[in-house]
């Protein structure tokens, strides 16, 4: 359809983003839009007969480790999709995962891709966890040519105006990943929850300042805004670094130094943390602070020569220590609530 400008229109007359002015496909324009963090998972599964399973757990393949060079593949596949779908966008993708658990009939396969862009991810993980399968099946074609890939499908997706979806009915595709175990052999983790292994701590104390040049200081609560960081403190913005975070455990090391009084937002850090080693998560991790989520961008920067820590001490924890995030998701974060890895 097209209205009277000649513009294509759906039935009730809305105009088709992915059409131009003749009526023509093309790729969306997402020039305008902000920035934010994307992040989908998606599954997918190849049935296979129990001989050829067993094949593949033990990796006796005449190919050779089909897990291993399925996983690559998958990788591989989702950083290139938009040379694969054509109305894709090319993306900066910050992580991608590919996770197979072996299961009674045939492997599962999830991935899980991230990107801080204009647009989202759910295609990228779509075609890894598609071209994972493709792999599986030609590493093992040799022994079973009727194996079937299916239930390929989008769990959930977050980021970007159209929100949070999750699939109904859906919990984690995988109940494991496949790792190795004290002797180097592949081995499927028994966790029914991965996450449940996952750094966890306290929020220590919450800190601000309202002037750049000063020192922050403890407040009861602050407030975490998405794209912008902390509501109130003069260094929120839409940049890479809108929220810091240090582990008390790093003062500890410079009070036991000499310098017993250091306390909270004496490093500049937002947020002081218990019984999480914060410079340990790698850039890409998904972190719940109380009801908010972040994700790290940045670990350590180069500390300013004014410095007043510096200057008081001789040195300063924050460059090596302390790591830098965007919030995803907004909400109040006061101490005594919980830090955990949710995603990395």
């Amino acid at each position: 359809m097209a209205d009277a400008a000649g513009v294509a229109t759906d039935a009730e007359g809305a105009p088709l983003t992915h059409f131009n002015d003749q009526g023509r496909a093309r790729m969306v324009d997402v020039t305008s839009k902000d920035k934010t963090f994307r992040v989908a998972r998606a599954a997918g599964k190849v049935r296979m007969n129990a001989s050829t399973l067993e094949l593949v757990r033990e990796g006796r393949t005449r190919k050779g480790d089909v897990l291993a060079v399925a996983q690559v593949a998958g990788i591989m596949a989702a950083k290139r999709c938009w040379e694969l779908v054509p109305m894709c966008h090319p993306l900066q993708l910050t992580g991608v995962d590919v996770h197979f658990s072996l299961e009674a009939d045939g492997v599962a396969i999830e991935t899980t891709c991230k990107c801080v862009g204009e647009t989202g991810v759910e295609m990228e993980a779509l075609t890894a966890a598609s071209v994972a399968g493709l792999t599986i099946y030609d590493m093992c074609k040799a022994h079973q040519r009727d194996m079937v890939i299916d239930q390929v499908r989008l769990l959930e997706k977050d980021g970007g105006k159209s929100g949070h979806f999750v699939r109904a009915g859906e919990g984690p595709a995988c109940a494991g990943t496949v790792g190795t175990d004290a002797a180097g052999e592949k081995a499927a983790s028994l966790s029914p929850n991965p996450a449940a292994s996952l750094p966890a701590g306290t929020v220590a104390a919450v800190c601000l300042s309202e002037r750049k040049g000063e020192r922050k200081h403890p407040v009861d609560a602050i407030e975490l805004v998405v794209s912008q960081g902390i509501a109130g403190d003069a260094h929120a913005g839409n940049w890479h670094r809108q929220v810091s975070l240090l582990a008390d455990e790093s003062v500890d090391l410079m009070r036991a130094g000499g310098w017993p009084d250091l306390g909270p937002g004496d490093f500049a850090e937002n947020v002081l943390t218990r019984g999480i080693a914060v410079h340990e998560l790698p850039v890409g991790t998904m972190l719940a602070v109380g009801p908010a989520l972040l994700v790290v961008t940045q670990i350590g920067k180069t500390c300013h020569n004014d410095c007043e820590i510096r200057r008081k001490t001789g040195m300063c924890v924050m460059p090596t220590k302390g790591i830098f995030c965007v919030v995803v998701r907004g909400g109040t974060v006061r101490a005594g609530d919980t830090v955990r890895v949710v995603g990395m």
